[in-house]
C-alpha cells in the first residue's frame, strides 16, 4: 500500500549580485558545512510513494531507476574491501540494466546519520539534505579526462556516456532520512539547473543547485532495504531530448518517520558508463 508523505525540502536561491554560485570544500570549523556564496530555499513539497509501481520509472524517462538484487559484499566498512568486492558486483549489475559495454567506477560515499554531529568530513558523511545533481556537462567531460587514460578519452568522449550513481542502504531499511528522487519529465532544464562551483584546495569540480519550480514531482520508495537499490542518472551525452539527462535527489526527513527508527545508513557508487 502506497504511503505518500511530504517533506521539507532545500532548493537553493543563487548570490543576490549574479556571481557564480560556489561551495568551498574545506568546511567552516565552526558550523561542518561547506563555506558557500548562496542560501537555502525551504519549500514543503509532497513526493510519492512508488512501491508496487517502480515499473513506471525509467533511466531514460524518468532520469531513475529501482530495481531488487542483493549485494554479495554486506559489511560496508571498509574502502579497500568495498573496492575489491562491491565495485566488480557493482560494475556487473550496472552493465545487466543498461546494456553499457564499460563501467568505470571513481569513487564511492558511505554515509551514516548521526544526529546533532556537525562533523561531515570524508569518513563522517552524513545524508545529503539539499536538492541536487552531482555532475554538470562540463564536469561529467572532466570526469572522462580525470579517469580514463589520455589515450583513450577522445574516443570514449565520441561515444554515448552517461553518469550514474548507484545508491543502496546498508545494514537495514532506509525508514529514517529517505531518498527522494525528481522525474525529470517534471523539470525544466534551462531554467531550473544552476551550475555552481566546487573549488578544492587544487582543483574545482561542479555540480547543479537546483531552483525551486512548482512542476517538480518528486518520489520515493518508502523503507527501501538493502536488497533494493536506486541508479540515478547525473548526466547522459544524448541531448536530443529523447531520454532523460539527469535526476535531482536529495535526502529528506519524513515526518512519518516511526519514533526509535534505525538511523539511515546508505552507499552510492559513482560509475562513468559508456555504450558502443
Amino acid at each position: 500500500m502506497a504511503s505518500d508523505t511530504s517533506g521539507i525540502l532545500n532548493y537553493m536561491f543563487g548570490p543576490s549580485d549574479g556571481s557564480r554560485p560556489y561551495n568551498t570544500i574545506n568546511s567552516d570549523s565552526a558550523t561542518g558545512r561547506p563555506v558557500r556564496n548562496w542560501t537555502e530555499d525551504k519549500h514543503d513539497i509532497r513526493i510519492e510513494d512508488v512501491r508496487g509501481k517502480e515499473e513506471l520509472y525509467k533511466l531514460d524517462t524518468a532520469g531513475f531507476q529501482y530495481g531488487r538484487e542483493a549485494a554479495k559484499h554486506t559489511s560496508f566498512l571498509n574502502d579497500d574491501e568495498i573496492e575489491r568486492e562491491y565495485y566488480p558486483e557493482s560494475i556487473d549489475l550496472i552493465k545487466r540494466v543498461t546494456g553499457a559495454t564499460s563501467i568505470v567506477i571513481f569513487d564511492h560515499t558511505i554515509r551514516r546519520r548521526r544526529p546533532d554531529e556537525i562533523d561531515d568530513g570524508p569518513q563522517k558523511r552524513q545524508p545529503v539534505p539539499l536538492v541536487h545533481v552531482d555532475q554538470t556537462t562540463a564536469s561529467s567531460i572532466a570526469r572522462v579526462h580525470r579517469h580514463l587514460p589520455p589515450t583513450e578519452a577522445p574516443s570514449l568522449l565520441r561515444r554515448r556516456f552517461q553518469l550514474i550513481n548507484l545508491w543502496r542502504p546498508i545494514s537495514h531499511a532506509a525508514v529514517d532520512w529517505p531518498l527522494a528522487l525528481c522525474d525529470f519529465r517534471s523539470v525544466d532544464y534551462e531554467k531550473d539547473l544552476v551550475p555552481v562551483a566546487l573549488v578544492y584546495p587544487d582543483r574545482e569540480g561542479e555540480t547543479f543547485g537546483v531552483k525551486h519550480n512548482p512542476n517538480h514531482q518528486w518520489k520515493y520508495l518508502k523503507a527501501m532495504t538493502p536488497e533494493e537499490f536506486a541508479l540515478i542518472k547525473c548526466f547522459d551525452s544524448v541531448h536530443d531530448g529523447s531520454v532523460a539527462r539527469l535526476a535531482p535527489h536529495t535526502g529528506f526527513e519524513d515526518p512519518n518517520t516511526p519514533e526509535g527508527a534505525p538511523l539511515r545508513e546508505s552507499i552510492e557508487l559513482r560509475a562513468l558508463v559508456f555504450y558502443d
